[in-house]
């Protein structure tokens, strides 16, 4: 069994005055199967490029054999091959037979290596990558959020096949994919970086063990420390009145006092600084006991939520609806039959294609009159679909690429109060120094959050959301599952984290 060792690792982005990794030190071996855990932006991925050497560092990685990073990056060129035309390319060594062999565990056809890339799916695509990454020399694997843009059932057949597997870091939010996949975790902290053994659900069991214990160890020191300062204080104005009472003094209130006093008083003042120095003393060990205590709690803020009332109790209704695109010659959603009253939080269940995204940007083209940003919205080919009038309607779209300028001028353009849309970012984890930059510049979490903010800050009748939580950290999913949960909005979204389902909705509809 081998390890990998990190030793003294500092690295930090190009412009940035603050380190990502500090003096990181720690070992791993390479036949677990390794989680890791961080909220966005702090160096996930980067840590995946420091270990393949894709990035300049200071300190050592020592690792016995080399990496392979998923997912593979392919051109353009690529692109229009075949799949089994560029394998070579991906994987030097890897063998034809050994990826269909892969395939097979995917569930993936055989003939999907023989079709152009470019034509496949996501899934499929993401599918016969991961093959390609489990097939010849084994090398140690660098996997990094596999299934995110993947529809349920592809969601569990990747679970299934990793389950199998070992040798690997795996980066994900999905935290039924975590319990199920790892052996360890790795966790970048706040402010520290940790290796425990367990899975996502029993790290998280013991970080709120030990939240708690850090929470209540800082209460004890500060009741310690504000009852020190009051005894200093108390003592010190004691010896400030004796020091003052060693020379001068009223004959008819300190009658006893002669000048013989003085030495005796002076004695007295001086045990009295004495005891004032101990406190002092020992307040700042207590000071420094203290500090450190709260660096890595997850304390989240509470969100807030201001949905609207609607006049009418059921908002959308639809009647063997069929829509279809232009361009295409048969229906991409029929016979689709769906009410939503207030209160509910309906959950669109079913596999990449069965028509849930179609519904949505029906059903914000009706309102609208043209789907956001989209240039040939869907038409209604069959049925009726009754949207209340006057319905007011926030909407996150599952695509960041619109995204442009800083964060300033994303609430110019989307009449945002600034400060408000400021502080929200702090309470999802954006550090103060992102709003300095581009959005094009932030990971796609944290591109997400800027999204979630904005929907969160507009007062709707209906939240329309289509795979908000994609790339988001875990600690914000869970933020935003005690939201829901508090403010119960009316809401219609696509989501294939299973945990936040699982706690969210009030009804799932199955397209298919």
């Amino acid at each position: 069994m081998a390890q990998i060792h990190v030793a003294n690792l500092m690295y930090g982005y190009e412009g940035s005055p603050d380190m990502i990794f500090e003096n990181v030190s720690f070992s791993i071996d390479t036949d677990w199967k390794l989680g890791l855990i961080g909220r966005n932006g702090k160096g996930k991925t980067t840590f995946l490029h420091l270990l393949t050497g894709k990035y300049e560092y200071s300190g050592s990685i020592t690792a016995p054999d080399g990496f392979d990073y998923f997912p593979y990056q392919v051109s353009g060129a690529q692109a229009g091959l075949c799949g089994y035309e560029f394998l070579e390319e991906l994987k030097p060594g890897c063998e034809e037979w050994r990826v269909l062999r892969e395939m097979g565990k995917l569930h993936l056809d055989g003939g999907v290596l023989y079709e152009p890339f470019k034509s496949l799916s996501h899934g499929q695509r993401t599918k016969l990558l991961l093959a390609v990454l489990f097939s010849g020399e084994q090398r140690f694997l660098l996997i990094d959020e596999p299934t995110d843009h993947l529809d349920q059932e592809s969601k569990e057949t990747v679970k299934q096949y990793l389950k199998e597997k070992k040798g690997f870091i795996l980066v994900s939010h999905d935290r039924d994919l975590l319990d199920a996949c790892v052996d360890h975790v790795l966790v970048l902290n706040r402010k520290t970086i940790e290796v425990q053994s367990g899975n996502f659900s029993s790290w998280w069991e013991n970080k709120c063990r030990k939240d708690s214990f850090a929470k209540a160890e800082n209460e004890k020191h500060l009741k310690e420390i504000a009852s020190l300062k009051q005894a200093a204080d108390r003592s010190s104005r004691w010896a400030d009145k004796n020091e003052s009472m060693k020379i001068g003094y009223d004959p008819v209130e300190n009658h006893d006092h002669f000048i013989g006093t003085r030495a005796y008083i002076g004695a007295k003042t001086k045990k009295m600084q004495s005891r004032v120095t101990q406190y002092k003393r020992r307040m700042e060990r207590a000071v420094e006991e203290k500090k450190g205590l709260l660096q890595d709690v997850e304390s989240p803020v509470p969100l807030k939520l201001n949905p609207l009332v609607f006049h009418k109790d059921r908002l959308v209704y639809c009647k063997d609806l069929a829509v279809r695109y232009k361009e295409d010659a048969k229906d991409v959603l029929k016979n689709f039959n769906f009410e939503l009253t207030q209160g509910e939080r309906v959950f669109l269940h079913g596999g990449n294609g069965c028509g849930k995204s179609t519904f949505i940007k029906v059903l914000l083209g009706n309102q609208k009159g043209m789907a956001y940003g989209v240039e040939e919205p869907p038409f209604i080919s069959q049925g009726e679909i009754s949207v209340g009038s006057g319905l007011t309607i926030s909407y996150i779209s599952q695509d960041t690429r619109g995204l442009r300028g800083d964060i300033k001028e994303f609430c110019r353009k989307s009449g945002l109060e600034e400060s408000l849309f400021f502080s929200l970012l702090r309470q999802l984890g954006l550090e103060r120094e992102q709003f300095a930059k581009k959005t094009e510049e932030f990971s796609e979490g944290q591109k997400k959050k800027v999204l979630i903010a904005a929907s969160l800050l507009s007062p709707a009748h209906v939240y329309i959301w289509d795979e908000p939580l994609n790339y988001v950290d875990v600690f914000s999913r869970m933020q935003l599952e005690e939201l829901l949960l508090k403010y119960r909005p009316t809401m219609i979204l696509v989501e294939h984290d299973v945990r936040f389902r699982e706690r969210v909705a009030t009804r799932v509809v199955d397209m298919g």
